[in-house]
């Protein structure tokens, strides 16, 4: 009889990935940008390209000896603005060569890196920042306005704004300059008092002035909101050691003992997620391949347009943006070139077989479909290379890694293998718990064990399946939704007395999700639809917002008067 101590899944390992990978190297996570910064200085880090009318595609390449030695400088100018080990940053940005360098000047000096989604209004900027302590904040000047609007209430003392057109191929910051930095509302007349340009931080300082902090692999190199198991926003303190750990699993499952030179990672899911921060930015840095910058992978324009020249050869990303790239017509014609692309790591939401099927046979590369977490940053599991991909599955676990499924009553007895119950894990890759929070954290990793909050199996060859989610949890576009966090907001307007949301199966993207409120008016009140999303534009992420809106008397709720969100769902689904 199998059990999950034999671990099954290490026979079924690729040829070379060695069951353990142990001991890890006792470094930061800036070590490989400092190691390739000696060796190879001249290497591309970052290639930041445009498609100009007229002109075609024109690039910018920073080096990682200038990636380096940019980091530095910003790190020196950090220091003299008196951020200190420990203290937290709040970057805010796109995937650009800002992000980068922001990153890495933040660990250097021990400081932590709050990455923050661009696309969060003010009071959700206002609600992070508070809760993590942040007193600087890095930001395109595209999102200068929402900055300082969710200062109130914060510790923010300063904010560091810069362009988006700073690391631009000359003639693209020309055209930009001239055509769209108005238009589009990135252009800042000038900065409130205080605060200060990126271009002048860096200038100002000479990588010399870094301080030479001591920076060990226990120390906390990021903060990750999430909601975690539970729905609560919170931050997952990830450890420098747990970032190392996982770059170096990930290395060893793709790339094996050969050399990684002659790879190139596309850039498209965004590092402010911690799957494009650890699969994409970090990982590029480890193997020192050069990160092709796709700002916003939903312009396929752009995307393909980097596909096509710039050839990457690795390309971690979601289900939903390998569909875009198989049905693209372009791609049909022949018109873009997909074959450079060998590896590609799909995660977020669940690999469909004929997604998979169609993304391989015109590129001739391998989607392997993985799992990952926050609280473990951030890939765990992986399907092999060249072994079996076993559809549905999200393959086994990196080395290193223990997994166990327990049972859903006692939460502490292993289920037989086969059955379902709660996946737990643990090894080198795990948070050191949230921040300021110390129950949650006492929730989520019990005797050295993290409890993911994923109901899931193991088969007899080691490898494992995520069934269903313990809480109430959506996938949307890649992002975890809380719906709890959506019913507040929905509660708070004047005209709703009551409110729920949940995932339905999304009416036009077969395997996709979409969120769905229902509403219960207060007594004499009215609102619309369009009125109610416009409501939840101003006040949630894109991705949080319902777009489909049902008005009930009452919703369905148990004899404690919880609501019934399943029953919901259930006859959305037979309504069909």
């Amino acid at each position: 009889m199998v059990t999950y101590a034999d671990k099954p899944w290490v026979k079924h390992y690729d040829k070379g990935i060695p069951a353990s990978l142990a001991p890890y190297p006792d470094h930061p996570i800036h070590h490989f940008l400092e190691q390739n910064a000696r060796e190879r200085p001249n290497a591309p880090a970052i290639i930041t390209s445009l498609h100009l009318p007229l002109f075609g595609r024109k690039h910018a390449t920073l080096s990682y000896g200038e990636l380096n030695e940019q980091s530095d400088r910003l790190a020196a100018g950090l220091a003299a603005l008196g951020v200190k080990k420990g203290d937290r940053v709040a970057i805010m940005f796109p995937n650009c060569a800002q992000f980068v360098i922001s990153f890495y000047a933040i660990t250097k000096i021990g400081a932590i890196v709050h990455a923050i989604n661009p696309t969060f209004p003010a009071p959700k900027i206002q609600e992070q920042v508070a809760d993590s302590g942040t007193e600087i904040v890095i930001c395109l000047s595209l999102f200068y306005e929402a900055v300082r609007k969710a200062l109130p209430g914060t510790n923010i003392k300063k904010v560091i704004v810069a362009s988006i057109k700073e690391y631009f191929p000359p003639l693209g910051k020309t055209l930009f300059t001239l055509a769209v930095e108005k238009k589009a509302g990135h252009y800042v007349e000038s900065l409130a008092e205080g605060d200060l340009w990126f271009q002048d931080v860096i200038r100002q300082h000479s990588a010399a002035d870094r301080p030479q902090v001591k920076v060990t692999g226990d120390d906390t190199a990021i903060f990750q909101y999430t909601g975690g198991t539970t729905g609560i926003p919170k931050a997952a303190k990830g450890p420098h050691k747990a970032l190392v750990a996982n770059v170096v699993q990930m290395r060893a499952w793709l790339m094996g003992d050969k050399p990684s030179e002659e790879e190139r990672c596309l850039a498209a899911i965004p590092f402010y997620h911690v799957y494009g921060m650890q699969t994409v930015m970090n990982f590029s840095t480890a193997i020192g391949a050069p990160m092709l910058m796709v700002p916003n992978a939903r312009e396929l324009h752009d995307l393909l347009g980097v596909i096509h020249t710039f050839k990457p050869t690795v390309f971690m990303g979601v289900p939903a943006l390998y569909n875009a790239v198989n049905y693209h017509p372009d791609v049909a014609s022949g018109k873009v070139n997909v074959g450079s692309i060998r590896y590609c790591i799909s995660g977020s939401a669940p690999l469909a077989p004929e997604t998979k099927r169609r993304f391989e046979e015109i590129t001739g590369g391998t989607v392997m479909e993985g799992f990952g977490m926050s609280e473990a940053p951030t890939a765990t599991h992986c399907n092999p290379l060249r072994g079996i991909n076993k559809t549905g599955s999200i393959g086994m676990p990196f080395s290193d890694n223990e997994c166990r499924i327990v049972s859903l009553e006692d939460e502490v007895t292993d289920v037989p293998v086969g059955e379902i119950g709660e996946l737990i894990l643990r090894g080198p890759v795990m948070m050191s718990g949230y921040h300021n929070m110390p129950t949650e954290t006492a929730n989520a990793i019990r005797n050295g064990w993290l409890y993911t909050g994923d109901i899931a199996k193991m088969d007899e060859d080691g490898y494992f399946y995520i069934v269903d989610r313990k809480k109430d949890m959506v996938l949307i576009g890649g992002f975890n939704v809380y719906p709890v966090n959506i019913d507040k907001v929905l509660m708070e307007h004047p005209a709703i007395q009551e409110a729920a949301v949940a995932g339905i199966p999304h009416p036009e993207k077969a395997g996709q999700e979409a969120l769905k409120a229902w509403v219960v008016l207060a007594p004499g009140q009215q609102a619309t639809a369009d009125e109610i999303i416009k409501y939840c534009e101003e006040r949630l992420a894109p991705y949080e917002v319902p777009r489909r809106i049902e008005f009930l008397t009452e919703l369905p709720k148990t004899t404690v008067g919880k609501v019934l969100r399943r029953e919901l769902v259930a006859k959305e689904i037979t309504e069909e």
